[in-house]
């Protein structure tokens, strides 16, 4: 069944109205004219019609509003046009008045002022008016968004002289809006990145745009930001100023970098270089000045606040008293010039305060390395060497080394603490720091350079300087153990242990001074491998262990040895013998494997002396000490054992 809008659209053209009631009667059950299956009804047909006329009257309002519809859209859109044509007409306009006034403005520049004034006015008044007008239109057109128009009339402003006034006022409002974070430099590298993409849509020498805009852009914004950052803190927190620095230069730098992915032109590098020059110039020249000045306040302050942790104040270096001449005497001798001193086990070196120093010397390794001029660099880098040369080795390590040294007893004094070891032990782990250092963070800056061979110089030159103390405050300690044990042999070893009353009843084992010793002379071995690494242990341990066998053979040449006396100091000697394995230096075990032999003499029936003189052992030794040895033995004129010499 057909709705009343499909029944008259239906319908052929033109409308015949008897036709479409006749088609409606039709199609209403009970209307048709010529009965059916269904009786004629009158009353149901008028029922249909009044209903139909009805659904008409509302189709008829909805097709009325669509009309209404389409003639409103059809006026705004002819509306539209009209004006799109009416703006391409005053562009065109525009380009013949400019053209016009262009060659006008050229033609005027050749006529004489005094003749021509009025006309020449006139022309250039309009230019400028012409001018004026290109550039608000410009202006208006960016703002639109409308890229097309920009170009038309940059097009047309490029043979004005006004065209660089056009170029000043597309950058002025490029950077409206774009800086509402608080970091500058991610929004300057997004802002380029889109005024690149729509620069070359715009105008003939996108390049040229680009540079001026980026030019513009270090000049104010990136100017600005540094100077409030910097001025900020540069008289009132050195530390803070000298981080700003860095980040913003760095930070600067990383941008340029990223600029240089856009074309500025044929040097773009040297521009570059120039914009960031003229921001930072007067800032960097006065840069290692206030390096040098914060390095030197900072590291005095590390200093001080670890001695006055310790309630320690710093005795004076390098001064003419007399007492200080004594003891430097004392520290580089033997000589018994007065008391040591009692550092209570301090070592005054602290790990920590090195970890410090180094540390405030690396971070300015790195800004030295980055705010320098490169023909500069060597020499700052060296500068600041010095002053961690100055605050590390000097004022801590050797004064250190001074303490230490003072604080070593004499040779002769009982039960001394040997505290020296602990020094050394902190100075060699202080060194490798400092030499990581040097390598890692110094060689890179000066390593082309003529400053590498002045650099190396000093190093070795203070290194040398902590060595002689070093080897000075060591070869001091070593006569304090030797010291130490000469001070357990003398009062545990009797004459009798030699020499014993009763040698039917006598136990064949160490005396109990060996004992004491060889406990003593284990535990300084392990000290020694504990303070020193690599070479400087078994150098160390050779000289230990030469001195403990020179006191050992002397204090057995001080006693007389019955046959089981004899006996007895083999026993010793053995257990000498095994603690000079401890040592791990074969020239050690040696002297103690040929000192074993030596006391085999006190023992050898004297018709064995010259066989056991001519073993493999004894056979290169001295006539005289061999000798020496026989005639520690009781029997020595009884037994006429000197013959066997003669």
């Amino acid at each position: 069944i057909l709705t009343p809008g499909e029944l008259f659209i239906s319908c052929s053209e033109p409308f015949d109205a008897d036709e479409y009631i006749e088609r409606l009667a039709w199609r209403t059950p009970g209307g048709g004219s010529k009965g059916g299956a269904e009786a004629f009804d009158p009353k149901r047909l008028l029922e249909e019609f009044e209903n139909h006329i009805e659904e008409l009257k509302h189709l008829d309002e909805k097709i009325q509003r669509r009309v209404e519809k389409l003639e409103h859209q059809c006026h705004r859109e002819a509306k539209e046009f009209a004006h799109k044509v009416q703006d391409l007409q005053r562009s065109n306009q525009i380009k013949e008045a400019a053209d016009i006034i262009q060659k006008l403005h050229l033609i005027a520049q050749e006529l004489p002022f005094d003749r021509f004034a009025d006309v020449k006015a006139k022309i250039a008044s309009k230019y400028h008016d012409l001018e004026r007008q290109l550039i608000q239109e410009f202006t208006a057109a960016q703002r639109r968004g409308e890229i097309g128009r920009m170009r038309e009339v940059a097009a047309v402003l490029l043979h004005f002289k006004g065209y660089a006034h056009c170029v000043d006022v597309y950058i002025k409002q490029c950077q409206e809006g774009a800086y509402m974070r608080s970091d500058v430099f991610e929004d300057t590298a997004l802002l380029c990145q889109r005024v690149n993409k729509q620069v070359g849509e715009v105008f003939q020498s996108p390049e040229t745009v680009m540079a001026k805009l980026i030019q513009n852009i270090f000049e104010n914004k990136l100017q600005a930001h540094v100077k409030e950052k910097l001025d900020e803190t540069r008289h009132s927190d050195v530390e803070q100023y000298l981080k700003n620095l860095y980040d913003l230069y760095t930070r600067t730098t990383a941008l340029a970098s990223k600029l240089t992915e856009f074309n500025l032109g044929s040097d773009k590098h040297t521009f570059l270089s120039k914009l960031i020059k003229n921001i930072f110039s007067s800032y960097l020249e006065s840069y290692i000045e206030m390096e040098k000045d914060y390095l030197r306040t900072r590291s005095a302050m590390i200093l001080q606040r670890y001695y006055d942790s310790k309630n320690h104040q710093k005795r004076p270096q390098g001064g003419g008293s007399i007492q200080e001449l004594k003891e430097r005497i004392r520290q580089r001798t033997n000589l018994p010039l007065g008391p040591s001193i009692d550092t209570h086990g301090e070592t005054f070196l602290s790990q920590e305060v090195v970890v410090n120093l180094l540390q405030e010397t690396r971070h300015a390794f790195e800004r030295c390395n980055r705010l320098s001029d490169p023909s500069d660099l060597p020499k700052n880098a060296f500068s600041i060497f010095l002053l961690l040369v100055e605050h590390l080795c000097v004022d801590h390590i050797d004064y250190a080394l001074e303490i230490g040294l003072s604080a070593i007893p004499s040779a002769d004094a009982k039960n001394a603490n040997l505290y020296f070891l602990d020094v050394v032990q902190q100075a060699n782990t202080i060194f490798h720091l400092f030499d990581k250092q040097f390598n890692d963070h110094l060689m890179p800056l000066i390593s082309s350079s003529p400053k590498l061979t002045e650099c190396l110089h000093k190093k070795k030159e203070v290194i040398e300087q902590m060595e002689v103390k070093l080897d000075t405050g060591i070869d001091r300690t070593l006569n304090c153990m030797v010291g130490q044990m000469k001070h357990i042999l003398a009062t545990e070893q009797k004459k009798t242990d030699f020499r014993p009353e009763d040698e039917n009843n006598v136990m064949i084992q160490c005396t109990a001074a060996c004992s004491k010793v060889c406990v003593y002379v284990s535990r300084q071995v392990e000290r020694v491998r504990k303070s020193m690494d690599g070479k400087n242990v078994d150098t160390v341990l050779t000289e230990l262990g030469v001195r403990f066998h020179r006191l050992i053979h002397e204090h057995l040449q001080q006693y007389s040895y019955s046959s089981m006396g004899g006996m007895l100091a083999i026993c010793d000697v053995a257990d000498y013998r095994k603690s000079a394995k401890d040592f791990r230096v074969p020239l050690v075990l040696q002297l103690f494997d040929t000192l074993h032999a030596l006391c085999n003499l006190l023992v050898v029936a004297p018709d064995n002396l010259k066989q056991v003189c001519s073993g493999e052992q004894l056979t290169n030794l001295d006539r005289n000490l061999l000798h020496a040895f026989v005639q520690l033995r009781v029997d020595y004129r009884q037994a006429r054992l000197g013959r066997h010499f003669s």
